[in-house]
């Protein structure tokens, strides 16, 4: 108190200063609210590529695919955790807490930046890629010994996508189950007949197999550039959001320690 009575400009920057770091608190827990949950989204893409998105996946010559969605399962797992750590660093004012949680972010925030390059970097070489390889592992592994996910993909890209071979159905003509005696006299595998029976393949007129313009390969590209796009808009998308959490979290480790002293 001074001497009209009135409060000191000391007691007064000291409730200005309690107030911003309140106000920080309050920001800083409800980013972390949605945070949380823009993890579990993370997440949840994750999952839903490893789980439904990657019966093809045998028919890629790399595993940058399959990397990225691991990349998002780990880092939405840690979001999840910083989460509820940014959650308790806050309220209980502990300046050890919210090094760590700043630490955590960080790690996250590389995380998802490198899902989302190599999303995009492997968007880029994905046309190139299938061209030199797919075609070799469909006439090479079709219905070969161990080498079952690639007979069930392949079956299920021609039905799912109504295409036969890679390029074309004249790609099957070159095929070492077709040149063996266990094909049966088929010229095509079952699955690119427009109605499915056994050894419907032993006819490839137009009116009875799939002859779609640029084969199998064109429909590949499209559907998983279409999921490399989710992957990399979510890695990148989330990385952005953490950069706000890192400033948050800056500014309440000032305050606090402001406070302090």
């Amino acid at each position: 108190m001074d001497g009209s009575g009135g409060p000191s400009m000391g007691e007064f920057n000291e409730k200005k200063a309690t107030c911003g770091t309140v106000c920080l608190k309050y920001l800083l827990f409800t980013y972390n609210c949605c945070f949380w949950l823009a993890g579990l989204a993370v997440m949840a893409v994750g999952i839903w590529t490893l789980a439904l998105k990657s019966d093809y996946i045998s028919l890629l010559a790399s595993s940058t695919y399959l990397a990225t969605a691991y990349i998002l399962v780990v880092a939405g797992v840690v979001v999840m955790v910083t989460g509820v750590l940014g959650c308790c660093a806050t309220f209980k004012e502990r300046r050890n807490l919210l090094r760590l949680y700043f630490i955590l972010l960080l790690i996250i925030f590389l995380l998802e930046i490198i899902a989302g390059i190599l999303a995009y970097v492997y968007y880029q070489q994905l046309n190139t890629e299938l061209k030199e390889n797919l075609k070799d592992t469909m006439i090479k592994r079709y219905h070969q010994s161990g080498h079952d996910g690639v007979t069930s993909a392949v079956d299920k890209l021609q039905q799912e996508f109504h295409c036969c071979g890679s390029n074309n159905s004249q790609d099957w003509r070159d095929s070492e189950w077709i040149r063996s005696g266990e094909a049966d006299n088929r010229v095509v595998p079952d699955s690119c007949c427009k109605t499915v029976v056994l050894g419907c393949g032993r006819r490839d007129h137009a009116s009875n197999i799939y002859k779609v313009e640029g084969g199998c390969i064109s429909k590949l590209e499209t559907f998983i550039q279409e999921h490399l796009r989710v992957i990399g808009a979510v890695g990148i998308g989330i990385a952005c959001v953490q950069v706000f959490g890192m400033i948050f979290t800056c500014c309440l480790y000032r305050s606090l320690k402001l406070e302090h002293y």
